[in-house]
C-alpha cells in the first residue's frame, strides 16, 4: 500500500486539514506495506476457507427472490476513487432508488437479507475488494459519492487510505439502522448527525494504522457482531 506524494493527491485533498494526517502516514511506510501484505494473504486465505459459505448464501439469495446474487453499488475509496463494492444482495432489486441509508425493519429487505444482515454475512464478499486493493480490512467504511460530497476538509483525510470492511465507527454504530428507524429525513439526519460522529472515530484511527491494530480491531468486530446487548 503506497502513499502518494503530496503533489500527486487530488486538489481537494491538498489542504492544511489533510496535511497533518498525511504527515502521520508518511512516517508509516513500513506499516502500510505490511498492512497491504496482510490484506492479500488474509483475504486470499479467507476466500478459500469461506467458499462453501459463499455458495450457500448465493443459493439462498437466488431461491428467495429474483435478481442477482451480488449487489454492486458505487462507493468511494482511497484518493476519492470510485469503485463498485461487492455485497451479497439483501434487499429487493431497485431498493437503491430510495434512501441510500438502510433503517431498521426496512421493508426493502428480503427474508434472507434480514438473516444475513444481522450477522454481517452480506459483507463477507468484500474480501474480493480487499484482495483487489479497493478496500482493506480495517479502515473507514466506503460511502456513496453523494455523501462524500458532503465531507468537510478534515473528513477528506480518511481518503488517504483505502476504505475498510470494519472500523471503530462500524462497531460503535453497528445498530445504525435501528437508530435511524422512524426518522422522516433519513439522508439529512445521517449527513448532519451520524456521519460527523462516525468520522471522529475514523480520523482518530489514522494515527493507529498498522497490522497489529488491524488484527485487534478485527477480533473486536467478531465479538461485537455476535454480542447481544
Amino acid at each position: 500500500m503506497r502513499l502518494k506524494r503530496w503533489e500527486e493527491l487530488p486538489p481537494e485533498m491538498r489542504t492544511p486539514e489533510v496535511k497533518k494526517y498525511y504527515d502521520v502516514l508518511k512516517n508509516k511506510g513500513a506499516s502500510l506495506a505490511a498492512k497491504r501484505a496482510f490484506d492479500i494473504v488474509a483475504s486470499l486465505f479467507l476466500l478459500v476457507l469461506l467458499s462453501p459459505v459463499f455458495l450457500i448464501l448465493a443459493a439462498a439469495i437466488k431461491l428467495d427472490t429474483k435478481g442477482p446474487v451480488f449487489y454492486r453499488q458505487t462507493r468511494v475509496t482511497q484518493y476519492g476513487r470510485p469503485f463498485r463494492i461487492h455485497k451479497f444482495r439483501s434487499m429487493v432489486v431497485g431498493a437503491d432508488k430510495g434512501s441510500l441509508v438502510t433503517v431498521g425493519h426496512d421493508e426493502r429487505t428480503t427474508r434472507v437479507g434480514r438473516l444475513i444482515r444481522g450477522c454481517r454475512l452480506d459483507e463477507i464478499c468484500q474480501l474480493i475488494d480487499v484482495l483487489a486493493g479497493s478496500m482493506t480490512f480495517v479502515g473507514t467504511r466506503p460511502e456513496v459519492p453523494k455523501y462524500v460530497e458532503k465531507y468537510t476538509p478534515e473528513m477528506m483525510a480518511t481518503l488517504l487510505l483505502p476504505a475498510g470492511i470494519t472500523s471503530e465507527a462500524s462497531i460503535s454504530y453497528k445498530d445504525e439502522a435501528e437508530l435511524l428507524e422512524g426518522v422522516d429525513d433519513v439522508d439529512g439526519v445521517y449527513i448532519s448527525k451520524v456521519l460527523p460522529e462516525k468520522m471522529k472515530y475514523n480520523l482518530a484511527a489514522i494515527e493507529k494504522t498498522g497490522v497489529i491494530y488491524d488484527i485487534k480491531l478485527m477480533i473486536k468486530t467478531v465479538f461485537a457482531v455476535f454480542r447481544r446487548d
